[in-house]
């Protein structure tokens, strides 16, 4: 099959302009079928990273097909861009156009085209990096036999500086968690990989981690971190989900030393039993809370819920079964989606499953849902539960006998009475944008993380680069002036080991022998 041109009228990021399949003769062309939202998607990122790398002779082309209507935005793609820092062009596939060309069905999935234009074969699914890089070598050398490859590497224009257009202090921040006692804040500021402690009125006291993108124990000053997101504190101890590393990190605020202790860097996988700490991989840990002798862990990476003794520090899978979905029961049989935020009232675990739009709760041996009712079920609904829609929340927080929600792709602050069991918008008018004033007017970007302090909610605006502040008593929303250090200048990237996934959103499984029999077909395997 020779591959079919890209439609035209597409819009184009990572480039100057528009590519044509033509444009791309002599290299082989890896197209890769993607939405922001969705872990697998972020967990190939650093495979196609390798990729690049290591062979030239290659060029990937993002097809980004938009799950969520927010995510079909070009304004927001491009701040996904610059999140997870890709360099290579992407064109921006709303109405499927190219998705239906080449037959795709489940977000990632992946079609190999050759030097001469022709589909060599597809995949679906992680590892895609196991999948091509025993392959490429013996295609790079037919093809170079035949006269038909370039060898040159392709520059484009990729996109850079997101928190330096802003002007903000911070980039990306993900979650924040309040600490009483001390009335301070602590806020993982993502992007510049550190966590932040803060003043209510935004005077940076302590910087968590270099600023680097590492993963290294040691001083605060010195130790390293890959977009962190979860916190959660216990005493003198900062629980850390260092979710790029696959890790659980532990800052103890005595004696300002960061310290690992669960996961191994290698991303892990559903299937898994538990083990000690550091014996045992995590997979995108992406929020936190603390419950009795427990942390408890929102796995995104394996749609489970895990927890961690915080003495033995033994980690285990605790509700989820880790096929995706929106199932309630029994802990262990129950299905989720993506979890994202978590906490508690002190008795119960309260999650949002981004991927689902769901509310769920945690109580006993069950799993129930109170908001959502399926994985393609999304909207903008205040009023019961059972009426209500969210649209991929990611942040939660328990107050009062209600639970917050960052709506996220709703760019709103939601309220879930539990007793009354109704959700009402407390915050932003559902517009993405960068305006204080009254609740209701305020315009948010993509809110994440969510914490209580004094009354207020201080929220983690993360594609607003900022943190902002919810006063309930006046129903106004402000932005808070972070002042303090910058960020120190990145060091070279490494890339990060990891374990083979096998989850594709929304369809599960990995076809891992497809490329291989596209080659034999072709006689060349």
């Amino acid at each position: 099959m020779l591959a079919p041109d890209f439609p035209p009228g597409l819009p184009w990021l990572n480039t100057d302009g528009p590519i044509l399949i033509a444009d791309l003769r002599g290299k082989f062309v890896l197209l890769d079928f993607w939405t922001y939202c969705c872990i697998n998607c972020m967990h190939v990122i650093p495979d196609l990273k390798r990729l690049e790398e290591k062979y030239p002779e290659l060029v990937v082309i993002g097809v980004h097909s938009a799950k969520f209507p927010n995510e079909q935005k070009v304004e927001n793609i491009r701040e996904a861009i610059l999140r997870y820092d890709l360099e290579h062009p992407v064109v921006v596939d709303n109405q499927f156009l190219i998705w239906k060309q080449y037959g795709v069905s489940a977000w990632p999935s992946f079609i190999l085209i050759a030097p001469d234009g022709q589909v060599i074969g597809s995949a679906s699914g992680e590892g895609i990096f196991e999948r091509l890089d025993p392959l490429l070598p013996g295609l790079i050398q037919e093809y170079e036999r035949r006269g038909l490859l370039r060898a040159e590497r392709l520059a484009f224009s990729p996109l850079k500086n997101a928190d330096a257009a802003s002007g903000s202090f911070l980039s990306f921040p993900g979650k924040v968690v309040a600490d009483p006692g001390s009335r301070r804040l602590f806020v993982s500021d993502s992007n510049h990989h550190r966590i932040l402690a803060l003043s209510t009125e935004g005077a940076v006291l302590e910087v968590i981690g270099s600023g680097r993108q590492g993963r290294g124990d040691g001083p605060f000053a010195e130790a390293t971190f890959f977009r962190p997101q979860g916190l959660a504190l216990d005493g003198d101890h900062l629980w850390i989900a260092d979710t790029e590393n696959h890790l659980i990190r532990r800052a103890d605020l005595s004696s300002g030393r960061v310290e690992t202790v669960a996961g191994t860097g290698l991303q892990g996988h559903a299937g898994q039993a538990g083990g000690p700490g550091l014996q045992q991989a995590l997979s995108s840990p992406w929020d936190l809370t603390v419950l009795g002798e427990y942390l408890y862990i929102a796995m995104a990476g394996t749609h489970q819920i895990w927890r961690l003794d915080r003495r033995s520090l033994a980690t285990e899978p605790w509700a989820g079964s880790g096929r995706e979905g929106l199932v309630d029961g029994p802990l262990a049989a129950a299905q989720l989606a993506q979890p994202s935020g978590i906490c508690s009232d002190g008795q119960s675990l309260y999650f949002v499953d981004s991927e689902a739009s769901a509310l769920r709760v945690c109580k006993g041996d069950e799993v129930s849902t109170l908001i959502g009712t399926g994985l393609f079920d999304f909207g903008d609904l205040d009023g019961p539960f059972a009426k209500a829609r969210l649209q991929h929340p990611l942040g939660i927080c328990c107050q009062d006998g209600a639970v917050y929600i960052a709506d996220t792709y709703n760019h709103r602050i939601k309220r879930a009475d539990l007793l009354a069991r109704v959700v009402e918008t407390v915050a932003g008018s559902g517009s993405p944008g960068r305006i204080d004033g009254a609740a209701e007017m305020a315009e948010l970007r993509e809110p994440g993380g969510l914490a209580f302090l004094d009354g207020s909610l201080y929220l983690a605006d993360t594609n607003n680069h900022r943190i902002r502040v919810y006063h309930p008593r006046d129903g106004t929303v402000l932005t808070m002036p972070v002042e303090g250090p910058p960020p120190r200048p990145a060091a070279k990237k490494g890339r990060q080991a990891r374990e083979k996934g096998c989850t594709t959103c929304g369809v599960p499984g990995l076809d891992t022998g497809i490329f291989d029999r596209a080659l034999r077909s072709r006689g060349m395997k």
